[in-house]
């Protein structure tokens, strides 16, 4: 592994790809090859050439993730970072009866407090060329393109783990098995944007003026979406408290409320989280 401060905020890390195979979360490719209810002996031999594949691409290319560590506070469901609002959706049904309507904002401490809190941001990818060897065998192509997947969210999971340990260190003495680290047994949450609770892919425009994409080969489409495909992008809270939470579907109150935060034509907005509107 390599590492480099890029800025004055951002720094970046380049792994060998046997540095992330122990991250892998193999579930998650056996479910891409809809392999879930299958015999096991089926996703073993699946596991056993994607380590073949692996091995062949030790040395010849690399992931790599970039992360800041950010003075942080919260505004109502904003989070100032910086000079960045970042406005925050809230929930609109809680988990359990009594439970809060949760949004990540909550995680963060107020504004009004006056004392400054801590927000990480992230992004990790892969070799934009790591599939480029197998465009010839579809087989060997769709692993190959689901392997990148893996990789990208595994080198996540060990920046993380390295955030949590060492360059943020609010656990420096946590010691967890491969299977406790996949379930999430370790102190604070990774909400990665797109995913349930940052459904609106045009925040990564946000984070990228916070962290440099560009330095990791990342580059955004129109909608927010990251090139090379194989990434995940998202924020750090180590609050002992926080917790995943499916946002489920926005009324157009909260639409309208949200454009107006991110200062967009409420239009736009709709189309970024199209799958969260209730139906008319």
């Amino acid at each position: 592994m390599s590492t480099k401060q890029a800025d004055n905020k951002s720094h970046i890390l380049t792994y060998e790809i046997s540095q992330i195979v122990p991250y892998i979360n193999w579930p998650y490719l056996y479910h891409a090859w809809s392999l879930s209810g299958k015999p096991q002996g089926v996703k073993d031999e699946l596991r056993k050439e994607a380590l073949e594949m692996l091995a062949k691409l030790e040395g010849k290319y690399h992931t790599h993730a970039v992360f800041a560590l950010c003075d942080a506070n919260s505004d109502g469901d904003d989070l100032l970072v910086g000079d960045c609002r970042i406005p925050m959706l809230r929930q609109q049904e809680p988990a359990a009866p009594g439970s809060p309507n949760l949004c990540l904002a909550d995680f963060i401490r107020p504004a009004e407090t006056g004392i400054k809190d801590m927000v990480g941001i992230f992004a990790t990818t892969v070799d934009a060329a790591l599939t480029a060897d197998n465009e010839q065998d579809p087989y060997q192509r769709m692993l190959s393109q689901t392997l990148a997947d893996r990789l990208a969210e595994g080198t996540a999971e060990r920046m993380h783990e390295e955030v949590r340990r060492k360059y943020w260190a609010y656990a420096p003495d946590e010691r967890l098995t491969m299977k406790e680290t996949h379930a999430e047994k370790y102190q604070g949450i990774r909400p990665a944007i797109g995913y349930p609770s940052l459904p609106d892919t045009s925040v990564n425009f946000l984070l990228a003026e916070l962290i440099d994409m560009k330095g990791i080969g990342i580059s955004l489409t129109e909608s927010g979406m990251m090139i090379p495909h194989a990434s995940v992008s998202g924020f750090m809270f180590a609050h002992p408290q926080s917790q995943y939470f499916e946002l489920g579907k926005i009324g157009e109150d909260q639409l309208q409320d949200y454009a107006r935060r991110r200062g967009m034509p409420i239009d736009a907005v709709r189309k970024f989280l199209s799958a969260n509107l209730l139906k008319k």
